[in-house]
């Protein structure tokens, strides 16, 4: 009886100082900082990596974030210099690097949040106001941003934060003024299409008149050369004709009289009132043509060859 109570006894002992032990020792990571709290006051902070050590039941320890935290802040209308109202989108990097002034300042990350949220919303009202809106957001974007960040860092301060970034993400005008500002560069777009649109046109009138009258040059010139080459066959042609006439005056002449009887004798509207007896017909009396119907050798004249055409002169075409 008295060997089992002592096993047991034994027992709770070895249990109570496991206890005891595990409750004394606990473990700092290398991404952590630890302070070691009694009843409420901080009896150290580590912020070396490793197994360390408290009083059980007595010492609490309270953990931080060694690593880089980030804070996105909402977005807030910002009044530049040049009276221009900007919704400005932003977010900070930040971390602890003195945990025993950060735990006696706030306490917790979402308490410390809040404070830099308050610290930069007040930074950025008052660097922004004195820049205009080209210079926020595109000529000094950089350099605002840096002296946003010097004066959050010398608040933070007194947190134990140091900040690491702090960044503009989006700079733009409200939405009235967005859409009354893109409608003023579509009209301004619109304009100079307009007027590239109007100079094509003139380039292309121009174009079009120096074409045609190019294009009317060369048709008179061709014209004039036709015209040329035309009076010169012409020419030729009754020269040749003479020619060929010449040598034979009575057959030229009946040639000719063919001729006036197929012309004239066409069926058409045209109408002929002549004589049986009119020298039009005296191939129709006589094979010969020497004398017409119903005269006498003695009344017909001995048949006169006819002349030769003369040729024809040549007759430039007029210029267009």
């Amino acid at each position: 009886m008295n060997g089992s109570t002592l096993r047991t006894g034994l027992l709770i002992l070895v249990g109570l100082i496991a206890i005891v032990l595990y409750s004394s020792i606990f473990i700092v990571q290398q991404t952590q900082y630890a302070l070691v709290l009694r009843f409420g006051a901080v009896q150290s902070a580590i912020s070396e990596p490793g197994l360390k050590f408290k009083v059980p039941l007595i010492d609490n320890v309270t953990y931080f974030e060694k690593r880089v935290l980030d804070l996105d802040l909402p977005v807030q209308t910002v009044l530049s210099a040049d009276r221009q109202n900007l919704e400005v989108d932003a977010f900070t990097r930040y971390r602890i690097v003195d945990p025993l002034r950060f735990y006696q300042a706030v306490g917790n990350i979402a308490l410390a949040n809040q404070r830099l949220q308050s610290f930069t919303n007040s930074a950025m009202r008052n660097v922004l106001a004195n820049a205009s809106r080209d210079a926020i957001v595109r000529t000094e974007r950089s350099a605002l941003m840096n002296r946003i960040q010097d004066d959050v860092n010398r608040q933070a301060a007194s947190l134990g934060i140091e900040m690491i970034d702090v960044r503009l993400t989006r700079v733009d005008l409200p939405a009235a003024n967005s859409q009354a500002v893109y409608q003023r560069m579509r009209t301004e777009r619109e304009r100079e299409a307009a007027d590239i649109r109007a100079n094509g046109q003139q380039q292309a009138q121009t174009i079009r008149a120096r074409a045609e009258r190019e294009a009317t040059v060369i048709r008179a010139d061709a014209n004039r050369q036709a015209e040329e080459l035309r009076g010169q066959g012409d020419a030729d042609r009754n020269r040749i004709l003479a020619e060929a006439f010449g040598q034979d005056p009575e057959f030229f002449s009946f040639y000719r009289s063919m001729q006036a009887y197929e012309t004239g004798l066409k069926a058409n509207d045209t109408r002929l009132v002549l004589s049986p007896d009119s020298d039009f017909f005296r191939y129709f009396n006589d094979p010969t043509g020497q004398r017409g119907r119903g005269t006498s050798p003695a009344q017909q004249a001995p048949a006169q060859p006819a002349p030769a055409p003369a040729p024809a002169p040549a007759q430039p075409a007029p210029a267009q």
